[in-house]
């Protein structure tokens, strides 16, 4: 059946590693050490930003963990954390530049956080949120339009992994009205969250919906997948799109 398909042309033509390298920019990362659920160790920051390197990236954002209840990283713990990871890829001469931001927990302190101006962002105004994956909070709307109010632009990470949005896409739609940035969890594509997150990370590209992508690498298990998604059709047709913000942070 195999030959078959070939002789008449109906099996896509096979699709080689997607150039990370094109991308420039990683958007989303656990790599400050120790104060979440990412690189334990400076060394193992250090042996991660390496393989993202290895992989075509020049520069890191990494978002840390920042919620009420669990990894409480305030701007000044976050800040801290990434000087000391530079100063390490300084010395062991490793040619990555990194920055870092959080990932925000949409919490009943987020709101607060955001009207104090107490959020770190990337890309000058970019803030990256993410929600519980039970339910999405009734208060997101008026949360996006706080950050909105005080300048930020909404960055909703992996849009994909929420099972609540699997059979009614209709308030995705509302965010993308309302002006919010998509980012893709890139290791979705090859089926890290399973069939279903990886059939709506589909969807969404074929949707045009993602602005960023990004690896929300906490280990060498990630780093393992993502090198995994790179011949991923999808990955090919997000890249090639021309919609993506990575290369310009």
């Amino acid at each position: 059946m195999g030959f078959l398909q070939d002789l008449f042309g109906k099996r896509p033509p096979a699709l080689g590693p997607v150039d990370l390298s094109v991308l420039r920019c990683d958007v989303h990362s656990h790599f400050i050490p120790g104060i979440d659920d990412g690189a334990p160790t400076l060394e193992a920051s250090i042996e991660l930003i390496r393989a993202m390197h290895e992989l075509g990236y020049t520069k890191v954002i990494t978002t840390p963990h920042s919620m009420a209840d669990g990894y409480r990283n305030t701007p000044e713990v976050i800040l801290g954390g990434l000087e000391k990871v530079r100063r390490a890829l300084a010395e062991q001469q490793v040619p990555v530049e990194i920055d870092a931001a959080a990932e925000y927990y949409l919490d009943h302190e987020l709101e607060q956080k955001v009207m104090r101006r107490e959020v770190l962002t990337f890309g000058k105004d970019m803030v990256l949120f993410e929600l519980p994956f039970i339910a999405a909070p009734a208060i997101l709307l008026s949360v996006v339009f706080a950050m909105q109010t005080q300048g930020y632009r909404p960055v909703l990470a992996h849009p994909e992994r929420y099972p609540f949005w699997y059979t009614d896409m209709t308030p995705l739609e509302q965010l993308k009205d309302r002006g919010v940035l998509f980012q893709l969890n890139t290791i979705a594509l090859m089926g890290a969250y399973g069939p279903a997150a990886k059939k709506m990370a589909e969807k969404l590209i074929d949707l045009g919906w993602y602005e960023l992508v990004g690896s929300d690498c906490h280990g060498m298990n990630h780093v393992e997948a993502l090198k995994a998604a790179r011949p991923e059709p999808y990955l090919h047709k997000l890249i090639a799109s021309g919609k993506l913000l990575n290369a310009t942070l």
